[in-house]
């Protein structure tokens, strides 16, 4: 086996045997089909990337198909939502289609499935026909309208048709084998009576078509060549040839559903109907809160596209489920934050330093990097003046001597500025620190080459100017639910596993430099971690997200547990 075929995932090599087998690779076409009745998420980004990446890897051409059968469940505010996500991740298909684009050639194809004695109205209740379904091993019970004559078959589908009857009166079915070992395949329904207006095509059509009557003859019509589906479709793949049987033309290229494995991501739930309940219930505020696993959650929380991209080629494609941790995700978003994300000066913890010897009225611009992992991204200045703040948690009373921020008595170098010394402290009444009381050495400026500037103390501190800051809300977001598996738990529902500190609100002091930052610019928030600019943003009040922290906290939380 040579190194390169090592490296192909299994979806892969069905591809390069079809090719090797005499398949033209001109006729390669992939699509990714969302059901526009939710916005994606994480898992549906895996499915993206691998269909418009084999689409990049063979110079195939890939389709955007919305599987929009179903008016009860689908609006446009999700098509548009999609259309963005997609777009965002970097991928561009080839042509924009819609299963609705084929409601009349699907129509006229149950018709001569009718006709050749394949399929018949069943005007049974869905209850009657679910049991006369069977079990996995036990077989059918044919209905007893299987047998209906064509013309009194297609007397019913037309009035279907034409809304002569309500919702439940009839469905359309595939006549196959109730006996066979496959239930999918015991005379599956093709269409039901929904008389709801539909996204696009409003109230043209009162019959809708279940999607596995829907799916591989959409295929079949676009030309596509290798339908990807997830695992849970394997048991679907029979009836999807089935179908095809029924109208494929010899000359045409009949597409092949192929099955990979979901890719579960740990402290999330991604079923839509969960995801839905989470907004319902106001647990979230709305489909992009940056809490949620969507890729509109994502964006605004500000993952890049790139770091979704990685991870989903990490993670790779597999043919059986697993959970991978959330932490992999954070992993790749921290590694390309610190390569693009500007260095900022941000306290959020507020504790006042007054330099006692630095002159009251004197301004200083200090200059600094804005990132030391890409020299091209140049220099800033920053201004310095006798009162900063710094976090609370850097300065101490007494501390040991493993302690190397500032206590009493000790040193520490701010951030491209100066060494100070903590001198004193003023406490309120209940003795908690306001302010400190420090002293600077003047020849110590970071960069000036004195000798003083290059004495080596062991802690460096970020802090703002006070009279310089600006106020900015500072959202402090964390994992949703506590639980690695919150889906899990047959006893329990997944929403006793929220989060109750998965988002903090606290006030923020940042460097001027940031003022009129667009939204979803990206900083890494000096020694606390990468932050994204919300869009709830105004020219008078920025808002930040925090994307994730310069660590895995949740590592150190899980080994004390």
């Amino acid at each position: 086996m040579t190194e390169v075929s090592k490296s192909l995932n299994f979806i892969e090599h069905i591809i390069e045997e079809d090719l090797s087998t005499g398949f033209p690779s001109k006729q390669l076409r992939f699509r990714f089909p969302p059901e526009p009745n939710g916005y994606l998420h994480i898992g549906h980004a895996s499915s993206i990337c691998l269909n418009f990446g084999l689409g990049l890897k063979y110079n195939a051409a890939v389709n955007l198909r919305f599987d929009d059968t179903n008016p009860a469940k689908e609006e446009q505010e999700f098509v548009d939502a999609i259309k963005e996500d997609i777009i965002w991740l970097g991928f561009k298909w080839d042509t924009e289609r819609y299963a609705s684009d084929y409601f009349q050639e699907l129509f006229d194809w149950a018709v001569q499935l009718i006709k050749s004695g394949k399929a018949y109205v069943d005007s049974q209740s869905s209850e009657e026909m679910a049991l006369q379904k069977g079990t996995p091993t036990k077989s059918g019970v044919n209905s007893p309208y299987r047998n209906r004559s064509v013309d009194e078959n297609l007397e019913l589908f037309f009035g279907m048709k034409e809304g002569l009857f309500e919702e439940g009166e009839h469905v359309l079915r595939a006549k196959i084998d109730m006996g066979s070992s496959n239930m999918l395949m015991r005379d599956p329904i093709m269409y039901r009576v929904l008389k709801r207006p539909h996204h696009r095509t409003n109230t043209d059509w009162c019959i809708y078509p279940m999607y596995d009557w829907t799916h591989g003859e959409s295929d079949y019509i676009e030309g596509v060549s290798h339908s990807l589906c997830t695992l849970e479709f394997a048991p679907h793949r029979e009836l999807y040839d089935w179908f095809l049987d029924q109208v494929v033309e010899p000359e045409r290229i009949r597409p092949k559903q192929r099955e990979f494995a979901r890719r579960n991501l740990s402290h999330t739930v991604v079923s839509k109907r969960k995801l839905l309940e989470l907004v319902n219930e106001g647990i979230v505020n709305g489909w992009d809160d940056p809490r949620m696993p969507t890729i509109s959650g994502l964006r605004r929380r500000g993952f890049t596209p790139e770091s979704i991209r990685n991870f989903a080629d990490t993670i790779g494609i597999a043919k059986r489920e697993n959970v991978v941790d959330v932490s992999l995700l954070e992993f790749h978003v921290r590694e390309h934050l610190n390569k693009i994300a500007p260095r900022i000066m941000a306290v959020l913890n507020p504790l006042k330093v007054v330099i006692t010897n630095y002159p009251e009225d004197k301004v200083e611009w200090l200059r600094t990097e804005n990132n030391p992992e890409d020299e091209s991204a140049g220099y800033r200045e920053l201004p310095f003046s006798r009162e900063i703040y710094i976090e609370k948690e850097d300065f101490k009373e007494e501390a040991n001597r493993k302690f190397f921020r500032l206590k009493l008595g000790g040193e520490v170098r701010l951030k491209s500025g100066y060494i100070i010394k903590a001198e004193s402290c003023t406490k309120d009444e209940v003795g908690n620190v306001i302010e400190v009381q420090c002293t600077y050495d003047p020849k110590s400026k970071s960069g000036s080459g004195t000798e003083e500037s290059l004495r080596k103390v062991k802690g460096t501190l970020h802090w703002v100017s006070i009279e310089h800051a600006i106020e900015a809300e500072v959202r402090i977001y964390d994992r949703l639910f506590t639980d690695e598996n919150p889906d899990g738990h047959k006893d329990k529902s997944f929403l006793e596993f929220v989060n109750p500190n998965s988002l903090q609100i606290t006030k923020g002091y940042i460097e001027p430099s940031v003022a009129g930052a667009k939204p979803e610019t990206k900083f890494q928030f000096q020694r606390l971690g990468y932050f994204n600019v919300d869009k709830d943003s105004t020219a008078e009040k920025l808002v930040f997200n925090r994307t994730v922290t310069l660590r895995d906290t949740w590592a150190k939380i899980q080994q004390k547990n």
